[in-house]
């Protein structure tokens, strides 16, 4: 496996400081945001158990950039993921979370091969496929799991109309210039 593979091996000591084990040198959160911006994944242990707190700190870097009011994730979908933990829909989530995020990824990709193109939204792959995962799993949490996996893309309730198209584009324009910015 390549350096650039594996990840980035953060320890954490007693004193809860972080120390990158590449540069030999401690990091703060903001700098781990910065790697996993840059494309590399982190790993964090605690020096002295060994124990994994990559999840831990990434939720921490979360939190501290909503708090700032660099708000990524609305209310409701914050309110949906706490309602997960106490529900039986917690098995399903994840897996559709990470699912999403790896659509999202590769359409994104996608959309920027496309951009030159009259209407990037309707060339990009798998476009379509999303909106119906996406309408799935809210038809889904809005009748309490029981309709999971029902919703066909080819329903015509999984049409959108032009206003709906018109409101998913400017999401994600907005979604594009947080990441813009965010990568500076």
């Amino acid at each position: 496996m390549a350096e650039g593979d594996k990840p980035l091996l953060i320890k954490r000591y007693a004193s809860r400081r972080l120390y990158n084990t590449e540069t030999s040198d401690y990091v703060t959160l903001e700098d781990i945001a910065g790697f996993i911006r840059d494309g590399r994944d982190v790993q964090i242990v605690d020096l002295k158990s060994g124990d994994d707190l990559t999840r831990q700190y990434l939720l921490q870097i979360i939190a501290e950039h909503e708090s700032r009011g660099e708000n990524v994730l609305p209310v409701n979908v914050l309110n949906d993921l706490v309602r997960t933990y106490t529900t039986q829909a917690s098995s399903v989530v994840p897996e559709f979370l990470a699912m999403s995020f790896d659509m999202l990824r590769d359409g994104q990709s996608k959309m920027m091969e496309n951009m030159t193109s009259i209407n990037p939204l309707a060339s990009m792959p798998g476009f379509e496929a999303m909106q119906a995962q996406q309408k799935a799993f809210m038809d889904a949490w809005s009748s309490g799991f029981g309709s999971w996996g029902t919703a066909k893309p080819n329903d015509a309730s999984s049409k959108t109309s032009a206003d709906d198209l018109e409101g998913i584009k400017q999401q994600l324009a907005d979604l594009q210039d947080k990441l813009s910015k965010m990568a500076k």
